[in-house]
């Protein structure tokens, strides 16, 4: 049996990004279309980091999915602590059909697709929410139709998950990403070269920008994020202000004037009003960000519904 996993934006191809993308309109027409869980099988969601959306999206897709989502608490779980990953991914991939995980570390994520025998999904690491970009892609499709050759932008933390999953995703659907972030947060170098390839090979483009009206100016669609990720507590008081490095990127209505006439503004929460975004444009009239959460729940149900199928496909 082929396993397959989501651990970062480009474990799907461009054409199986497009799959998903595909599905996940259709379920959000019918809700209740695929059943690939009847039974109900169990699939296992584990929180090392705190969690609304996800929580909320992936019960209930699972449950919607014809299954039943089994909530682990990973403080209670200590995976790595307690017990070593490997234990208990070959523990949890004897009882259910498959693992979502909300960690820190990429490591851990990965040795749990080692072990655990069924496909495992990022639910967000310190390196990528691959989740949140399905949605995000998801949202912008809705509005713009095709995603190839729209431009996308991102604002803020050049060196967080968020930026360096638009890099790949984005660039996987063809479009031109653009990161404006500070000198002093760049993304990773990594990263941006395995996005930079995908980009060419999709007909895109890939670039960085500290000029924050640079990186909107024509954009489509202009996203940003919290600049105090979890895990960065401490360094609040010198990310947030005026003084910061970040304060030239703040999603206001002076920047977006320099996006597309048509642009539509993501954020994919939490967020915080007069600091990464001001409460005009979050609840004005170009934000999507709240039908942005909700395709969370349509993007991930199609994405297990892929992965699932992807299994059964390459055991026959």
């Amino acid at each position: 049996m082929t396993v397959r996993h989501l651990l970062a934006d480009d474990d799907l191809s461009a054409a199986e990004q497009r799959q998903v993308l595909d599905l996940a309109l259709e379920l959000k027409a019918d809700r209740y279309a695929r059943r690939p869980l009847e039974g109900p099988q169990a699939v296992a969601i584990i929180f090392d980091k705190p969690t609304l959306r996800t929580q909320l999206s992936f019960s209930t897709g699972i449950a919607e999915l014809g299954g039943h989502p089994m909530i682990l608490d990973g403080g209670l779980a200590q995976v790595g602590t307690r017990e070593p990953v490997e234990d208990v991914a070959r523990v949890i991939g004897r009882q259910v059909s498959a693992v979502v995980w909300r960690t820190f570390g990429q490591d851990r994520l990965a040795l749990m697709a080692e072990h655990a025998g069924v496909p495992v999904v990022n639910g967000l690491t310190d390196d990528y929410h691959p989740c949140q970009l399905l949605a995000d892609l998801m949202t912008v499709r809705e509005h713009h139709g095709e995603l190839a050759g729209r431009t996308l932008t991102y604002v803020g933390d050049g060196a967080n998950n968020m930026a360096h999953s638009y890099l790949l995703a984005g660039a996987l659907a063809g479009m031109h990403v653009r990161i404006g972030t500070p000198g002093s947060h760049q993304p990773r170098p990594d990263i941006l070269e395995r996005a930079a390839a995908h980009a060419t090979a999709q007909g895109g483009s890939v670039a960085v920008t500290d000029d924050p009206v640079t990186a909107v100016a024509g954009a489509h669609a202009v996203a940003t994020d919290t600049w105090v990720s979890m895990g960065m507590e401490e360094q609040q008081e010198g990310r947030t202000g005026a003084s910061t490095p970040f304060a030239r990127f703040a999603l206001t209505r002076d920047l977006l004037a320099h996006a597309a006439s048509d642009a539509v503004v993501l954020h994919c929460l939490p967020a915080y009003r007069g600091a990464e975004i001001e409460a005009e444009v979050i609840d004005g009239p170009r934000s999507v960000v709240w039908q942005e959460a909700e395709n969370r729940l349509h993007a991930q149900k199609a994405l297990l519904t892929f992965l699932l199928e992807a299994g059964d496909e390459g055991s026959r």
